[in-house]
C-alpha cells in the first residue's frame, strides 16, 4: 500500500519553491503551483483528519489526527516523522564506517515545521486542527514549502461495464468525494487496431490507445470499434474549477456486436425528447430480476426460447440501460429490481441522463422497487415506503382491514407471509413549488389463485396513500404505478377503477372455499388506468396478459399522449419474451401527462 501511494503521491510533486530559513515567513506571493502538495481530508462527521505529504526523501507520509487536537501538536509530530529518515540515513552511514569510529550516533535535529494561511500569518498552535488546515495554507518542513488542499475531488470508484455492445450506451459507475459526476472531465479511448492482426504493439508495451471523439460522461461505441477494447481517463472535479488527480480504467472485454434492430427502438422515435414543463412523462415497467430470470427453471421451463445469453445480466443490462434513456422520462417506476442492479447499473447510468434514484429492497428477497425522477423537473419531499405485511400488523391506519382480517386466519397468515412493498414518494416541481404529486410504485403478489391476497394489499396501499395524498398533503394528485399481477378483468382492476369492492366479488375465493374471506372495500380517489387496458404488457410462453398500469389522479391530471407499445409481430419475432431484442418478459408502460 505505501509504495502505491509513495508512486501516487510522487506523481504528484510539483518543482521546488524558493526556499526559505527555517522558521520564517513564506512570502505572500510565493507560487502555489510550485510547491509540494500536502493533502488534507477533514469530514466534520469524522473524529480525526488525514494528512498526506511527500518528504524531500522521497518518503511518503500518511497522518491521522484528532480535528480537536491543538495544532502544535500535530506539526510536533510532523517534526519527529521528518526527522525519522535523515536519523535511519545516519545509522548506515555508521554502520558501514570502520570498526574505529567515535561511539554514539550523531543526534539528528528534528525540522522547524509550521503552517501559515493564506494570507502569509502564521497559525497559532493553539488552534484545533479542523479549523487550522485551510485550504491554500502553507506548510514549511524545514526549508521544504506544501501547497495544503483541504478536500480536493477524489474518485473512489470508477468502473465501466462487463459487457460492452455496439450501438449501445457505456455508462461508467464513477463515485467521489468532494466531487460530482457532472462536474468530472472524461476522455475515452479504443485500442488501435492492429497492422498485423496482434494484440499488441511492436514493442510489446501494451495496446496502443486512441483517443475517441466526444469526452461525454456516456460513450456509445460505433460498429468499427467492435473487437477493440475500451478506456476511461477520468478527472474528478467539484464545479468549483478544482480538480483531483485522475484515474483510468479499462475495459475487461472487447466491444462486442448488437443485437440489431429491438422492441423499444421504434418507441424512442416518440419520445427523442423531455416533455415540456407543464407535462410529466411517466414510465412503469418490470425489468425482470436477474434473481429470477438466472433460475434452472426459468431457462428450461419459463423462458426455454430464450437463447441463454441473452438471459444474461449482463446483456440484458446493456438493452435496458438504452430503452430507458431513450424513453426521456420524469417518473421512472420499475419492479423487480436486484440491489445491486440498482446500485451498479442503473442508478449510475440514469443519474448521467438527469435522473435520481430511490430504491425499496424487498425484506426477504435480493430485489425490490426503484423510482426515479428527474433533477431539473423535481425535488424530493418526503418518502414513505412500507411493507404490506408490517404495515397491516402495526399501523394504526390499517385497523379496521386487521379486526376484518383476523376473522381468516388462514389467508390472514398467507397475507403477512408475503414480502410485497410499497414505494411512494412525495415530489415538488422545480419550477412551481405549489404543484407536488404523490408518486406510488408497487409489485403484488404474483400467484394466479392470489386475488384474494391482492385485494387485501391494494386495500392497504390505498389507505396508506390517501394517508400522505389527503392528511399530510392534502389534495395532492397521484400517480400509481406497478405490476399489479391484476388483468382488467380481475376484483384489484375494479376496485382500483371504480373505488369499491363488493364482499360477494369471485376474487374473495380465488385459492378455493377454505380461504373464502367477504369484506366490501372502498377507497375515496378517483383513478384512470393512464394506458387503457393494452391486450398485454407481459408476454411468455404460456401466458399473455396485460398486469401492468399506471393508474392517475384524473381530477388533477389527464394524458397527453399514450406511446404506443410494440407490434406484435416486434413482440413475438422470437416467439415470446425475453429475447436477445427485448430485455424483460413485461413491456414498458409510456404516458405523458399533463397538469389540468
Amino acid at each position: 500500500m505505501w509504495r502505491r501511494l509513495r508512486s501516487a503521491l510522487g506523481r504528484l510533486r510539483r518543482s521546488p519553491a524558493a526556499l526559505l530559513a527555517g522558521g520564517g515567513r513564506p512570502p505572500a506571493a510565493a507560487a502555489a503551483a510550485a510547491m509540494e502538495r500536502a493533502v488534507v481530508r477533514c469530514v466534520p462527521s469524522e473524529p480525526k483528519l488525514s494528512l498526506r505529504f511527500v518528504l524531500p526523501d522521497g518518503s511518503a507520509r500518511h497522518m491521522q489526527r484528532d480535528q480537536a487536537e491543538p495544532l502544535g501538536r500535530a506539526l510536533a509530530r510532523i517534526a519527529t516523522n521528518a526527522a525519522k529518515g535523515p536519523a535511519k540515513a545516519a545509522k548506515k552511514s555508521k554502520k558501514a564506517r570502520a570498526e574505529g569510529s567515535p561511539a554514539g550516533e550523531a543526534a539528528v535535529a528534528a525540522p522547524a515545521v509550521r503552517l501559515f494561511s493564506r494570507d502569509g500569518e502564521a497559525v497559532a498552535e493553539e488552534v484545533p486542527n479542523a479549523a487550522a488546515w485551510q485550504d491554500g495554507a502553507v506548510l514549511q518542513i524545514g526549508e521544504a514549502q506544501y501547497r495544503v488542499e483541504r478536500n480536493p475531488p477524489a474518485l473512489t470508484e470508477l468502473r465501466l461495464p462487463r459487457s460492452l455492445l455496439a450501438g449501445f450506451p457505456v455508462c461508467p459507475k464513477v463515485s467521489a468525494e468532494f466531487a460530482a459526476p457532472q462536474h468530472c472531465l472524461f476522455r475515452w479511448y479504443r485500442e488501435q487496431r492492429p497492422a498485423g492482426g496482434g494484440g499488441e504493439t511492436a514493442g510489446g508495451d501494451g495496446p496502443a490507445w486512441v483517443e475517441a471523439p466526444g469526452g461525454e460522461r456516456v460513450f456509445t461505441p460505433s460498429n468499427a470499434v467492435v473487437g477493440l477494447r475500451l478506456k476511461l481517463r477520468c478527472t474528478p472535479g467539484d464545479g468549483a474549477q478544482r480538480y483531483g488527480p485522475p484515474r483510468e480504467v479499462e475495459s475487461s472485454g472487447p466491444v462486442e456486436a448488437g443485437p440489431g434492430a429491438c422492441t423499444f427502438d421504434s418507441r424512442h422515435l416518440y419520445t427523442k425528447k423531455v416533455c415540456g414543463q407543464g407535462s410529466i412523462r411517466a414510465v412503469s415497467y418490470n425489468i425482470l430480476a436477474d434473481t429470477y430470470a438466472q433460475t434452472e427453471f426459468s431457462r428450461t421451463v419459463l423462458y426455454p426460447y430464450c437463447a441463454p445469453y441473452a438471459l444474461e445480466l449482463d446483456y440484458r443490462q446493456n438493452l435496458l440501460k438504452k430503452e430507458l434513456a431513450g424513453y426521456s422520462a420524469d417518473l421512472l417506476c420499475l419492479q423487480e429490481v436486484d440491489k445491486s442492479v440498482f446500485v451498479d447499473s442503473l442508478a449510475p447510468a440514469l443519474d448521467a441522463f438527469g435522473l435520481e434514484g430511490l430504491f425499496k429492497i424487498k425484506e426477504k428477497q435480493h430485489e425490490g422497487l426503484a423510482t426515479f425522477y428527474r433533477r431539473d423537473k423535481f425535488s424530493l419531499l418526503s418518502r414513505h415506503d412500507i411493507a404490506f405485511s408490517e404495515a397491516l400488523l402495526s399501523d394504526p391506519l390499517h385497523k379496521e382491514l386487521r379486526d376484518k382480517l383476523a376473522q381468516y386466519p388462514l389467508v390472514q397468515e398467507k397475507v403477512l407471509q408475503r414480502s410485497s412493498v410499497l414505494q411512494v414518494s412525495v415530489l415538488q416541481s422545480a419550477t412551481d413549488p405549489s404543484r407536488k404529486v404523490c408518486v406510488a410504485n408497487t409489485h403484488l403478489y404474483w400467484h394466479p389463485k392470489g386475488g384474494n391476497i391482492r385485494l387485501i394489499q391494494i386495500a392497504v396501499a390505498l389507505s396508506h396513500i390517501k394517508h400522505i395524498a389527503c392528511d399530510l398533503y392534502p389534495s395532492i394528485p397521484v400517480i400509481f404505478c406497478g405490476d399489479f399481477n391484476s388483468t382488467p378483468s380481475s376484483g384489484t382492476y375494479s376496485f382500483i377503477n371504480s373505488g369499491v369492492i363488493a364482499e360477494d366479488h369471485e376474487d374473495w375465493v380465488s385459492s378455493g372455499e377454505e380461504e373464502r374471506c367477504n369484506m366490501p372495500l372502498s377507497h375515496p380517489f378517483k383513478l384512470l388506468s393512464a394506458c387503457g387496458e393494452p391486450a398485454y404488457t407481459n408476454y411468455v410462453g404460456g401466458f399473455h396478459g396485460c398486469l401492468d398500469y399506471i393508474f392517475i389522479d384524473k381530477n388533477a391530471l389527464e394524458v397527453e399522449q399514450v406511446i404506443p407499445l410494440p407490434s406484435h409481430e416486434e413482440v413475438t419475432t422470437h416467439q415470446a419474451l425475453p429475447s436477445v431484442s427485448h430485455p424483460s418478459d413485461h413491456i414498458a408502460l409510456i404516458c405523458d401527462l399533463k397538469w389540468k
